[in-house]
């Protein structure tokens, strides 16, 4: 780009000069013209030689030269350097909107490890990340970034998790937890074993999703670049008759004059303000969703939102936080802190997150010294011997392997509790819901949304307590994934508009493919989801679907603004060139100077919306 710069600065000098060159000085005068037009134009006719010679005849780049050299020919030599040279300019224009979009998503992306410590007989050695094999061990210390996806093998710390989630509160970790690339390690030496190769870790994905973005064309932009096909060869042949005809068959009509307005013709006819504007468009889309932490994998996506007016939600870990709290506590003939000290007590043992909830819930340490002997049941509890009473912790099949008569509670989880082979009562658990739930499905709806669904495995009752909550319209519970697929196809097919779905787990990963717009909720959600949804919120947040959509729909609106003021001001100034009115100036203002504007509303696609 800086030779690019030197190169166009030299030929715009020249271009200068020569303009107060008398024309009596006709040699000079010619050769100065032609050194600005190779200096301005090199790239362009370098750029029209390469797409002759791979047979990309029609494109932008042949239509300026033919266009130049024709106006050299009729010893217009302002004009031919005019046109490259304000060409040259546009196209700086592109450049720094494209450098800027790509700006702003390294900005937000900005993880990728320059270097792993690979654990090489007791000693690190500083390797590439691509050199890490899976199941070696590699050492992150204070203050480094976690080159590659694996498992704690020994240390304990916090790790800064805000590039991959924008969550500002330090994640702990210790021996045995997992670990993404993309983290910062924030205040222990850490020893971790690799179970990812760089090209699959979580940095590795997240940044293939940003750079396979821009080849997933919108139908805007297939649109845009079929025109432009067809659209060179019809202009060319056009200019060709615009030139020969009338001097043939009207009388007082010349060669010079008609040539003349056929190399206006071409020059403004060029589609380079179309073929460059509105991919433009979407990248600046794609460059401003990743300013806000969403990720879109391709321009086709943002114009799927544009468009959806139905939108489904999967519930645990999308529209709830997926971290157990105690709801209820029903106790019976036994006073409520005495309770739930004695199921706190009993789940200590276990590592179960609804055991954990329990113990959160009591708040209290647990003097181990009061139990005698305590062991978990895989698939139904604990059982624990506190204060020297048995303890039955667990679900219905537990009170029913013991024989124990219980009263029946709905909810997400239930523990029921029976001290001494006597039920004492149940603690009801449920997934607490997102800060921003109901607020970011208000956003969603005013941005176009009609209906707002809800699938979920999840037990009705609880389904439907949540659903009335939030304010979601239909609700489908009690899914395996084969029944989510099912449901997301009846309400596809029986519904208007695109259809957008938004998941985070495992069983979300076919319906997030079947969807008309997947969305991911978080990259530390699951592979699968983030592999196969199409716009991953790396934020977590709900409120972030409504910003995707509002700024999608701005996308839209520039892309179409582009296109039908290019094609109006084209078809305008074509009409004049044709007729004489407007000469060479006009017609480069209507390619070079079409091109820049709406290069320039392009720009208002990376504005951050409020």
């Amino acid at each position: 780009m800086k030779k690019d710069k030197i190169f166009l600065i030299v030929g715009a000098v020249l271009f200068a000069v020569s303009l107060f060159i008398p024309e009596e000085a006709a040699v000079v005068r010619f050769i100065g013209f032609l050194l600005a037009f190779i200096f301005c134009g090199m790239k362009v006719i370098i750029s029209a030689v390469k797409g002759i010679t791979k047979g990309n005849i029609f494109n932008e780049n042949t239509l300026m030269v033919v266009a130049a050299v024709g106006a050299f020919c009729i010893k217009e030599y302002p004009e031919a350097v005019f046109v490259v040279l304000f060409y040259r300019i546009g196209e700086m224009f592109e450049d720094y909107a494209v450098k800027k979009s790509r700006k702003s998503i390294s900005e937000v992306m900005n993880i990728c490890p320059d270097y792993a410590n690979l654990l090489v007989d007791g000693k690190a050695e500083k390797v590439d990340p691509d050199e890490v094999e899976i199941g070696d061990n590699i050492i992150v210390g204070v203050g480094e970034r976690v080159a590659l996806d694996g498992v704690v093998v020994s240390g304990k710390s916090f790790l800064d998790t805000s590039a991959l989630t924008g969550e500002s509160v330090p994640r702990e970790v210790k021996a045995g937890d997992e670990i993404l690339s993309g983290c910062i390690n924030k205040n222990a030496v850490l020893t971790v074993r690799v179970t990812k190769s760089f090209d699959d870790s979580t940095v590795s994905r997240i940044l293939e999703l940003v750079e396979t973005a821009s080849s997933r064309k919108s139908t805007s932009e297939k649109f845009i670049t079929k025109f432009a096909k067809y659209y060179t060869p019809v202009v060319l042949v056009c200019a060709l008759i615009l030139a020969v005809v009338p001097p043939l068959v009207i009388d007082g009509a010349t060669f010079t004059d008609f040539i003349y307005r056929s190399l206006s013709f071409l020059v403004v006819s060029c589609p380079c303000a179309l073929v460059i504007s509105v991919p433009l468009a979407f990248f600046g889309g794609i460059g401003g969703s990743a300013k806000k932490g969403i990720l879109v994998k391709g321009g086709n996506y943002l114009e799927v939102l544009s468009k959806a007016e139905n939108i489904v939600f999967d519930k645990t870990g999308t529209l709830t936080k997926g971290v157990f709290r105690v709801q209820e506590i029903n106790a019976v003939d036994i006073p409520e802190e005495e309770f739930l000290r004695l199921t706190a007590y009993s789940e200590s043992v276990s590592s179960h997150p609804v055991a954990r909830a329990v113990r959160d819930a009591y708040g209290k340490d647990i003097d181990m010294n009061k139990i005698t002997s305590a062991e978990e049941i895989a698939g139904f509890g604990v059982k624990a011997v506190v204060d020297g009473k048995i303890v039955l912790a667990g679900n219905s099949k537990l009170m029913e392997s013991e024989n124990i008569t219980y009263k029946k509670s709905d909810g997400t989880a239930v523990i029921y509790v029976a001290v001494d082979k006597k039920f004492t009562g149940s603690i009801i658990i449920s997934d607490e819901v997102r800060d921003d739930a109901k607020e970011g499905i208000s956003a969603i709806r005013k941005s176009g949304i009609k209906s707002v669904s809800m699938l979920t495995g999840d037990v009705k009752n609880t389904a439907e307590t949540i659903a009335r909550e939030l304010g979601i319209d239909r609700v489908f519970s009690e899914l395996l994934p084969d029944d989510k697929v099912n449901e997301l196809e009846k309400i596809m097919k029986n519904a208007k508009g695109k259809t957008v779905y938004v998941g985070d787990g495992i069983n979300d990963a076919p319906v997030l493919a079947l969807a008309d717009a997947g969305i991911a909720m978080g990259a530390l959600g699951s592979d699968a989801a983030v592999e196969a949804a199409d716009i991953v919120i790396m934020t977590d947040e709900i409120s972030k679907i409504g910003t995707a959509m509002k700024i999608a729909k701005k996308t839209m609106n520039i892309a179409k603004q582009n296109i039908a003021f290019s094609l109006l001001i084209k078809i305008g100034i074509l009409i004049l060139c044709s007729f004489n009115i407007v000469g060479m100036g006009v017609a480069v203002f209507g390619d070079v100077g079409v091109m820049v504007l709406a290069v320039l509303n392009s720009f208002r696609a990376l504005k951050e919306e409020k």
